[in-house]
């Protein structure tokens, strides 16, 4: 694994070693098009609407209240509260990277001196055990999440040094850093989390300080995983991946967050380490789970009652859990096998990922979020209540704010280091993973400075211009990812010389002596098309679905006329899908008739029921990112055939 000389400090990840060299914040900036709104909603309204709603709910006042004495009578929240403080705060420093950060600054600082009393001499902090009223310490490491907080904690110091030097914030991250290692080190208590999350966490301290004790902890806790050290609960011990050790795991299993979690993990000690056995175990379990345990969005997860993947093939759309958080964890988990071992399809993932699980979750207000991301709603339902915490997965709209709200945190974390996730560049060049208007500053081998400028309209279009205004003086490789999506209807890439070629998935690569002003062009091919599934998924067997570029579609009640329901739609795959206007998707198919009345037995023999009448009809279709924006809806994302077996 080759070594990689990191030129920013601005990272979210930073490995030591690997095929590819992250860009940091400092290096690259998005400045406009589908990711850049988000962003700024993010920004002037996401943060300080987490920020309002944990002061609502008491989860700041946590922290005072444990300083104060009084946590015993007064605490309030889940247990695993103190965490989404930390995201919020670790979303806050990334955000002052790319912003204006005096307010920034300000109001970090602010939380910062609200938690710093709280943390007790020997460096634990925690407001849900340890104190006077309350269970002890790590008396329960299946469900406490102490070390799953801490973990949070020390993301969010790691992103304060990186972002804005070291604060308050960080040195109260490393001390509770330092008090895990006392703890849990050799000789120490023999165990793990029952969520992982604190590996990732060391693994970056680690990188930032140059301190061996935490990724050697962080090692420690991966190998610990497996030996049934969690209690067996109901859930079994695949809920906690304390079923088998890490490296003789061949599927991600359990729930999907610690799953993907702790892959993460799993894969940040195996690049410092070097240990190549460990990575290639990690890459087996995310094949395993693209193949047969992933949903066409890129959600993960398919039993809500314990928030896990299901067995192989087993993705019903209307049972899809797919929450948020799995799909936060499953981009952080791509990006990192991404940076190891350079190869575009861990890309591929995190772009579906993206668009169709995190876009999804937030409303265009920054102000709701969706906490499970279902692929097929039966009902309607009522609108959640606007001034209240609401079920986590209930709901047909977006809440404001969840009983457990690790969703609107996490989204806020991920789209303000989102830039991060854009470029890196290795000892050849620069690659381009996601395609954003953006602009890309950084030194390439032998310390010469390159610019870029990328224009795109994409995911609406297919056009991406990539300019360069600054470049060294001998050859060097531009890569642009040709998406997966692009199989069987290849892309064009045209030279600054005005070369054109085609090329198909995988990587588009120009090699030349660059000038200011060159340009090179990848013209990708974004027109809607059915998609199939594996008939091993049995739920959606009869069914087809349809995609655009990297962009899932849906059909949603508000497009039907007479208030059908999605449940009526039939459609013809013969016939292409044909784009709409502002952004839809046109199909053709039909509406079944109304029934007369109840049926007194909803199963009739086949050959002898009278087909129902049907309207001939154009099916409009929605990106699945922007359903239920117009209020309570139903919706399908796998559209039955007509004349398919539920039309006998």
């Amino acid at each position: 694994m080759r070594e990689n000389t990191a030129r920013s400090s601005v990272l979210p990840v930073a490995p030591s070693r690997g095929r590819l060299r992250p860009l940091g914040l400092d290096e690259v900036r998005i400045t406009g098009g589908f990711w850049a709104g988000r962003r700024r909603v993010n920004a002037t309204a996401t943060l300080d609407h987490c920020r309002d709603w944990m002061r609502r709910v008491g989860w700041i006042d946590n922290f005072r209240a444990a300083a104060e004495g009084r946590i015993h009578r007064d605490r309030r929240g889940r247990e695993f509260s103190d965490s989404d403080v930390y995201k919020l705060l670790e979303a806050m420093s990334w955000a002052a990277a790319t912003a204006d950060a005096s307010p920034l600054d300000r109001r970090i600082a602010a939380l910062s001196d609200v938690i710093a009393p709280a943390q007790e001499p020997d460096g634990y902090l925690g407001t849900a055990f340890g104190r006077p009223g309350q269970q002890p310490r790590y008396s329960d490491l299946e469900w406490g999440h102490e070390l799953y907080c801490y973990g949070h904690l020390v993301h969010a110091g790691v992103a304060q040094t990186r972002a804005r030097g070291e604060g308050e914030l960080a040195k109260t991250a490393r001390r509770a850093a330092d008090h895990v290692c006392a703890t849990f080190g050799p000789g120490g208590v023999e165990g793990v989390c029952g969520h992982p999350g604190i590996e990732t966490a060391l693994v970056e301290l680690a990188r930032t300080t140059g301190e061996q004790r935490y990724l050697d902890q962080a090692a420690l806790f991966v190998d610990r995983r497996g030996h049934g050290l969690l209690a067996d609960g109901e859930f079994g011990r695949a809920y906690h991946q304390d079923d088998l050790p890490v490296r003789q795991a061949t599927a991600l299993r359990g729930h999907a967050v610690r799953a993907l979690y702790l892959a993460a993990g799993a894969v940040d000690v195996a690049v410092e380490t070097g240990d190549d056995d460990l990575l290639a175990a990690v890459v087996r379990q995310w094949e395993a789970a693209v193949a047969r345990r992933t949903y066409l969005t890129g959600g993960m997860g398919s039993h809500h009652r314990d928030e896990a993947f299901g067995d192989d093939f087993v993705l019903p759309p209307d049972r899809a859990y797919a929450e948020t958080c799995a799909g936060v964890a499953s981009v952080m988990l791509s990006w990192r096998l991404l940076l190891a071992t350079g190869e575009p399809r861990f890309a591929d993932l995190a772009e579906r990922t993206l668009f169709n699980v995190v876009a999804t979750s937030p409303a265009e207000d920054g102000r709701a979020f969706f906490y499970a991301n279902t692929l097929h709603r039966h009902r309607r339902g009522p609108a959640p209540a606007a001034d209240a915490e609401n079920p986590r997965a209930e709901s047909g709209l977006r809440a404001p704010w969840f009983a457990v709200s690790c969703c609107p945190t996490n989204v806020a974390r991920t789209l303000a280091l989102l830039p991060a996730y854009l470029a890196t560049a290795d000892a050849q060049g620069l690659q381009l993973h996601q395609y954003a208007d953006a602009e890309i500053t950084t030194t390439l081998a032998g310390g010469q400075a390159v610019a870029l400028r990328v224009r795109t309209d994409y995911p609406a279009g297919g056009s991406v211009s990539v300019r360069v205004d600054r470049a060294p003086d001998h050859p060097w490789t531009l890569s642009l990812r040709v998406p997966a999506w692009t199989q069987g209807s290849p892309a064009l890439l045209v030279a600054p010389d005005g070369t054109r070629r085609t090329v198909g998935p995988g990587t588009a690569t120009v090699t030349r002596l660059f000038r200011p002003g060159d340009e090179v062009r990848l013209d990708l091919p974004v027109a809607p098309r059915w998609i199939g599934a594996d008939p091993r998924v049995d739920a959606v067997r009869g069914t087809v679905a349809v995609q655009r570029g990297p962009l899932v579609y849906c059909a949603e009640s508000a497009d039907l006329p007479d208030g059908r329901d999605v449940d009526a739609v039939r459609v013809d795959p013969s016939a292409e899908p044909q784009d709409g206007p502002d952004g839809t998707v046109v199909v053709d198919g039909a509406l079944l008739a109304a029934p007369d009345g109840a049926a007194p037995w909803p199963y009739p023999p086949l050959g002898r029921a009278a087909a129902p009448v049907a309207a001939p009809a154009g099916i409009v279709l929605v990106p699945y990112h922007s359903w239920a924006r117009r209020g309570p809806s139903t919706m399908r994302v796998w559209l039955p055939t007509a004349g398919g077996p539920q039309d006998a």
